[in-house]
């Protein structure tokens, strides 16, 4: 069986994972709470099916690294630029206020000041995995609360480094770890220049090349390969990982491949932090709360009620509405992943003794544990006084995305695309060829990479909040495919598309697309009618007889529509069409008295006026 440890180990997890997630989350309990219960219970103090935990929480935490990249990819520089003071305010002063408040308390009941300070400062953190991924599950990124969350979150992020930096400096250590500072400092500039030039430069030229190949393996393993050489550069100079990849997704939120980085990338985030969430609920030792149960316990609810106090209070300052104060303070109260640190570096420099920093770890993953169970309180019990107002509050400050999505912008969509934006309407456009792509850029057109007809992409490009999906791509299988894929997910949204012929125009009827129009039908038409002028007729009479033309194509079309397997009966309906439109037209030049061209006692095509030879 050793041979297999790796297989084995992962169909623990998997069956772990598919029986009880789906279970916590039926009862309301939420998916992260079924990860931790599902760790812990194949963990070592469970069912004792995994002894490693530290390798699988190292592997693990890839997946909040790939969170934090996929949330930069969807911020742009100038949008970031606008967050600077929810970031350094309002995670400042979280950081501070907190870590004063906690060390104080440590201090009062006795502790001394070296290990009150490190535990506050570690316990100030909260856990971005945990808050993140609750966010998202509820799709609540957008709102007041997700906003100042994420700020505040990537503020904690940054000051992990000057907290574990500080720590040496307690031991009286300082000398040792001074004298490499500003290099550095240096190798931090030369990593963040690097990340600029590469992801302006070099990011997009490698991915269009990859994309013209048509092979999306390629693709989705170039988009690992840059999270794990951001990482190595990161770990080099000793940064957040999680941190340094988010600067990286924030360097390329302008691309036209962030869509398909960020479907291609979804999946394995999903995995890894559910791989995560596990990996902490494995490696809770409750060897230490069964010997010190009380404690243990004391502590941890004395964390959670003394920091969501404080949240509860700075909520305000943050300007989050009343009705979700109380949700933001119990999701941001618990411990996070970079406590875990802290206190480990304050092991190694004998500040903590590895019985305390074991102990305080273990406030930590009980703290991360409760939280679901906190919100799931709140839901019960709180949320249905407060949801009116919520909704209401929550519909004022979601951020609008473009109303409009156009899969494919060839000839066709591109003409609509021109009409929507000289209407200063935004319109999110989605095609699969990468040297389009790259000449409509350089004449001003937001256009992005992808396989339109991937559900994922359209998600991921902001079909759950666009009005209306533009069909207009050249084939047609990937046209009706598209349709069938998004009806089957988003029944209610409208779709208008475009046919490519009568038998992709009754497809497409089948389908419950009733907005469609012919690729070539109208230009074709239009056309016509400037033969009809060419041969004598008035302008005014040409535009006449397009329009009757077109009304009856139409009916006809409708009426073959019921026939259309039946070959006999569709030939029948077409004769009997044409002759209706030829008696319509000829009623209609009767009405016009266009003697010169059909009244008269000239008929046949001989009554045509030739036009004169130049």
């Amino acid at each position: 069986m050793e041979e297999h440890g790796f297989l084995l180990h992962a169909t623990f997890y998997l069956i772990a994972a598919v029986v009880l997630v789906p279970l916590a989350k039926r009862v309301g309990m939420g998916a992260v709470l079924g990860y931790l219960i599902a760790g812990a219970l194949i963990g070592p103090w469970g069912l004792k099916l995994i002894g490693n935990v530290e390798d699988v929480l190292s592997i693990s935490e890839f997946g909040v690294v790939l969170m934090l990249f996929l949330i930069g990819l969807e911020l742009e520089p100038k949008k970031l630029w606008q967050l600077r003071r929810p970031i350094f305010g309002w995670g400042g002063a979280q950081v501070l206020v907190v870590s004063a408040a906690l060390t104080g308390i440590g201090m009062a009941f006795g502790v001394d000041w070296k290990i009150a300070l490190v535990a506050g400062l570690g316990l100030s953190l909260s856990s971005t995995a945990i808050v993140l991924a609750t966010l998202g599950e509820r799709k609540l990124l957008s709102s007041p609360a997700g906003s100042a969350s994420f700020s505040i979150l990537l503020l904690q992020d940054i000051a992990a480094i000057p907290m574990i930096a500080l720590v040496p400096l307690l031991a009286g250590v300082a000398a040792e770890h001074s004298s490499g500072g500003w290099l550095r400092v240096i190798k931090l500039v030369a990593v963040f220049l690097t990340l600029i030039a590469f992801g302006r430069c070099l990011v997009n030229p490698i991915m269009r090349y990859l994309a013209r190949t048509g092979l999306r393996e390629l693709f989705t393993g170039f988009a690992l390969l840059l999270i794990i050489g951001i990482c190595l550069l990161m770990e080099w100079v000793g940064l957040s990982l999680a941190l340094g990849t988010f600067a990286a997704g924030v360097l390329l939120a302008d691309s036209e491949y962030r869509h398909q980085l960020v479907s291609d990338l979804e999946p394995f985030k999903g995995l890894l932090l559910g791989l995560f969430f596990m990996a902490v609920g494995m490696s809770a030792d409750f060897g230490i709360l069964r010997a010190q149960p009380l404690l243990i316990i004391g502590l941890t609810c004395g964390l959670l009620l003394v920091k969501g106090a404080l949240l509860y209070g700075m909520a305000y300052w943050f300007e989050i509405p009343r009705s979700q104060r109380l949700f933001f303070a119990l999701l941001m109260s618990q411990g996070g992943e970079f406590a875990f640190v802290v206190f480990g570096t304050a092991v190694d420099t004998k500040v903590l003794t590895p019985e305390t920093s074991a102990m305080l770890v273990m406030v930590v993953t009980l703290s991360m544990v409760a939280t679901p169970l906190l919100l799931l309180l709140h839901d019960r019990l709180v949320a249905p006084h407060l949801r009116a107002a919520r909704k209401q509050r929550q519909a004022d400050t979601i951020e609008v995305e473009n109303p409009v999505i156009i899969a494919g912008f060839g000839r066709f969509g591109q003409i609509i695309g021109r009409l929507l934006a000289a209407n200063r309407i935004g319109v999110t456009v989605l095609d699969h060829d990468p040297d389009q792509i790259e000449l409509l850029r350089k004449f001003g057109y937001e256009v992005f990479y992808g396989d339109a007809t991937r559900v994922d992409l359209l998600e991921a490009a902001g079909i759950g909040k666009a009005t209306a999906l533009v069909i207009a791509i050249d084939d047609v299988a990937d046209s009706l495919a598209l349709v069938d894929a998004v009806r089957e997910r988003y029944p209610e949204l409208t779709i208008l598309a475009r046919a490519r012929n009568v038998s992709h125009y009754y497809d497409l009827l089948d389908r419950g697309v009733t907005l469609i129009e012919r690729e070539t039908f109208e230009a074709a038409l239009q056309l016509g009618g400037k033969v009809l002028q060419q041969l004598g007729v008035s302008a005014e009479r040409a535009a006449h007889a397009t329009n009757i033309f077109r009304t009856h194509n139409l009916k006809t079309l409708m009426e073959v529509y019921p026939h259309q397997q039946d070959q006999e009966k569709m030939a029948s309906l077409a004769r009997k069409g044409r002759l209706e439109l030829e008696e319509m037209i000829a009623g209609d030049a009767e009405a016009f008295k266009d003697v010169e061209l059909l009244a008269g006692d000239r008929t046949g095509p001989d009554s045509i006026r030739q036009p004169q030879q130049p």
